[in-house]
């Protein structure tokens, strides 16, 4: 028997490390990583030690006769893998972490952001010994996307965030939450408070699509909608008409099929998650029956992963419908060797949908390829999208390019949600590449043209642009802090101006309704509380408002 890795693998990776006959790939440091979907166990070569299933920070783990039914098939997707990517194994011995000797003052470092990549960072700099972290968010709540991005119906997935409440139980971190870093303390205050500022505040904004009628009432940013189902502070406020029969998502990456799901899901399964209630109570009452996920290219080249594709297959009362003349063209590549194992899998799962019988009472989502959006039209609201039908032309480096034929088509529709990418904000005081949407840096040191600023640095998607799932942030956040480190022991770092008992006080004076470690458990016990007694994770405070009035009780 052997272990399987499922849909849930957040590729953090912990699991490599920890197994015994080096049998999980692709491994961090091999070329595929970057851009894999998961990572896959070898069943020839695993040894059913249960070492990877301990480390996994998500569950995604399973013994083989442990998966549930909905899961069996990622038995046959871990062994496909490994049928087109041979097991080559070469035993290394870890890797030595440059730890700082004990005794000496400690490293002083800032972490601005407390998503995925500021709290690996901050594991990391756990690791190395003497150290001091001080975690900065401007929301009174901690974990970032975690929390805000992960759509409902995943909640697993968040369970990374126990993993980081684990580690972050020593004093070596203090939280400062509902401070914003520009407004309650400054980027040359942190600097005079530590040896080293590590922004990692994400990708923040979101792409447009630049046609007419973007910005009628009814057309969305996919930020903006995931945000208002999640429960963030921002968004709580919003609405989005769900009177329409038929809704239209721009894009086809994993953010389009969450909310596809969440859109057509059935309300009794939606309301065993944590959703806000604000959102539940209005996709209740919603008419929407089908939801069009629009894609540019072809299935081939589609950006969600297959394991979310596999997923849908699973949601009650809701057929996905693919268009069989959409995947003649890449037929031929389901069986191709040379095929890569996770675009053979896309290729496979969309040619079972398109054979699928379906039933006319069920809700649909409808996956349509080749078609790029060119308006959207309505007197005073959306009620309809245009797009023009799209060859795919192969460039000379192999890159597949849209190119739009004279073909045009309307799609009815009282709902546009835009999901075609995430884009990082300027940061004060800090250069930045506005084509890039990211922070200039070289292995996570901030650059000022050719030169690092001294002391500051970044990681996640503000370094590297929005791409990788929550678990690609770990080695990434390995490269900054190591990097950090070298300059730290190199004497590159000058010593802090302010300990951290003026830090703290400098910032109660600013912010007396700073929330700290204490205030944020008191927060996470009550919505804890008031999920278990409604048999729900947990029970979204979505107001600042309340979320202070709580952290205050507590």
């Amino acid at each position: 028997m052997a272990y399987v890795i499922t849909q849930r693998c957040c590729n953090d990776a912990s699991c490599v490390a920890e197994c015994p006959v080096d049998c999980i790939r692709p491994r961090p440091d091999d070329p595929q990583f970057q851009t894999a979907e998961m990572l896959y166990i070898d069943p020839e070569t695993c040894i059913d030690c249960g070492a990877c299933f301990e480390a996994c920070p998500v569950g995604a783990i399973y013994a083989e006769d442990e998966l549930p039914p909905k899961l069996e098939r990622f038995t046959e997707v871990n062994a496909a893998y490994f049928r087109r990517n041979p097991l080559e194994s070469e035993l290394s011995p870890p890797v030595a972490l440059d730890r700082l000797p004990a005794g000496d003052a400690p490293l002083r470092v800032a972490i601005v952001g407390s998503g995925p990549s500021a709290c690996y960072a901050a594991e990391q700099l756990l690791a190395r010994g003497a150290v001091e972290v001080e975690m900065f968010d401007r929301l009174p709540t901690p974990w970032g996307l975690v929390r805000y991005g992960v759509a409902p119906d995943h909640a697993e997935t968040r369970g990374v965030a126990d993993m980081f409440t684990a580690a972050f139980k020593r004093d070596a971190v203090q939280w400062h939450l509902n401070v914003e870093v520009g407004k309650h303390i400054s980027h040359a205050e942190l600097l005079e408070s530590h040896h080293g500022v590590i922004y990692a505040v994400g990708a923040s904004a979101d792409r447009r699509l630049d046609i007419p009628g973007e910005d009628l009432p009814g057309s969305h940013a996919a930020t903006d909608f995931v945000a208002w189902y999640n429960g963030h502070p921002d968004h709580a406020e919003l609405t989005f008409d769900l009177t329409g029969e038929r809704a239209v998502v721009v894009g086809n990456g994993n953010v389009a099929l969450d909310i596809a799901r969440v859109l057509t899901m059935d309300i009794e399964d939606l309301a065993r998650t944590d959703i806000a209630d604000h959102a539940l109570e209005a996709l209740r009452h919603s008419n929407i029956r089908e939801v069009v996920v629009l894609g540019r290219r072809g299935p081939a080249q589609a950006a969600y992963t297959s394991s979310e594709l596999m997923a849908l297959a699973h949601l009650r009362g809701v057929d996905v419908i693919v268009d069989p003349a959409e995947l003649a063209a890449d037929a031929a590549l389901a069986e191709d060797p040379g095929t890569d194992h996770a675009t053979a899998l896309k290729l496979t799962l969309a040619g079972e949908f398109a054979r699928a019988e379906t039933d006319p009472s069920h809700k649909r989502i409808v996956l349509r390829y080749r078609a790029s959006p060119t308006e959207i039209t309505g007197t005073d609201r959306v009620e309809s999208l245009t797009c023009v039908r799209n060859e795919l032309v192969t460039e000379a480096d192999g890159t597949v390019r849209a190119r739009a034929t004279d073909e045009t088509e309307t799609i009815p529709a009282a709902l546009v949600i835009r999901s075609v990418g995430y884009r990082g904000r300027p940061i004060p005081d800090l250069p930045f590449d506005d084509a890039r949407a990211v922070v200039p840096n070289a292995e996570g040191r901030v650059l000022d043209g050719d030169a690092p600023l001294p002391g500051v640095y970044v990681t996640g998607w503000i370094k590297r642009g929005p791409r990788g799932v929550i678990g690609s942030n770990r080695a990434d956040s390995q490269q900054t802090v190591a990097a950090l480190v070298a300059d730290f022991r190199a004497g590159a770092l000058p010593a802090p101006r302010l300990n951290r008992e003026a830090l703290t006080a400098l910032i109660r004076e600013r912010q007396p309704e700073v929330i700290d470690r204490a205030g944020w458990q008191s927060l996470d016990r009550a919505e804890r509380a008031a999920g278990s007694a409604a048999g729900r994770p947990r029970v979204k405070l979505t107001s600042v408002e309340a979320l202070l009035a709580t952290a205050r009780r507590g």
